[in-house]
């Protein structure tokens, strides 16, 4: 039984070897099917993140329920966790970050204290963003929330930085304007401690603003890179194949 083959298309012409051309097929399949398995894996992350988005917002842990030694600092474990809370804003002691922006748009982050009602203990809401473009002679509109409120956010944990200098802010004028939070300095102004981190809220949340943070997605990116490497060898074993056993590459050129 014959293994090669040659076919001719007008100028084109191409010897195959079936033992070769079985390889290459193979070789391609198997490629491209990794490329595929990385898509799929990636479909499972985003899945995966949408059903464990929307059990944590219907599940929010109570904040006072969690074990007291694991509020402490660099417990990572508590990075975006939600959690939910009861209390009232402390709006008298909010606090501007400076610097932020929505939209192209400068303007502040509102943090306010939040007084929990269970524990009396206070932890840094940050309700969102305001506008910095105001007005002469205006002060940010804050948007004050007086009722009490149960909310729920996601706990973000602050990467360390140098400490502020206290004596830098006049704490007989709030809100506060800071660079970021300090909760060193914040402990002192407020003469008592917060929570060592903050709770960015939900969206619909009472007392929130304009959610200017970005949001916490799983990662794909990596899958999505080996798929499109896995791809693009597979594209390039049929090309180099086709080239090796035709003369495609001649017409391309053209006559010398």
């Amino acid at each position: 039984m014959p293994i090669r083959f040659e076919y001719h298309i007008s100028l084109f012409r191409i010897k195959i070897n079936i033992l070769v051309a079985l390889c290459v097929l193979i070789s391609v399949a198997s490629l491209a099917r990794l490329g595929i398995w990385q898509l799929n894996r990636a479909a499972e992350k985003l899945a995966k993140q949408q059903v464990v988005q929307l059990e944590y917002q219907e599940k929010a842990l109570r904040l006072e329920d969690i074990p007291a030694a694991e509020l402490q600092p660099g417990n990572n474990d508590l990075q975006n966790r939600h959690v939910s809370l009861s209390g009232t804003y402390e709006n008298e002691h909010s606090l501007l970050l400076l610097a932020q922006f929505y939209d192209g748009q400068l303007g502040y982050s509102v943090v306010t204290p939040l007084r929990l009602k269970s524990s009396q203990q206070l932890v840094l809401v940050n309700r969102g963003w305001i506008t910095a473009v105001l007005r002469s002679g205006s002060r940010p509109n804050l948007q004050p929330y007086l009722e009490p409120v149960t909310i729920t956010g996601q706990i973000h944990l602050l990467e360390p930085r140098p400490q502020a200098y206290a004596e830098q802010l006049d704490s007989s004028s709030w809100p506060l304007r800071m660079r970021y939070l300090d909760f060193t300095t914040i402990n002192e102004k407020l003469g008592e401690p917060v929570l060592p981190f903050e709770v960015r809220l939900a969206e619909a949340q009472s007392g929130g603003l304009i959610r200017h943070w970005p949001a916490v997605h799983i990662n794909i990116n990596q899958n999505l890179s080996y798929a499109m490497q896995w791809f693009a060898l597979a594209l390039l074993v049929a090309l180099v194949s086709l080239l090796a056993s035709s003369n495609l590459w001649s017409l391309i050129r053209g006559p010398r």
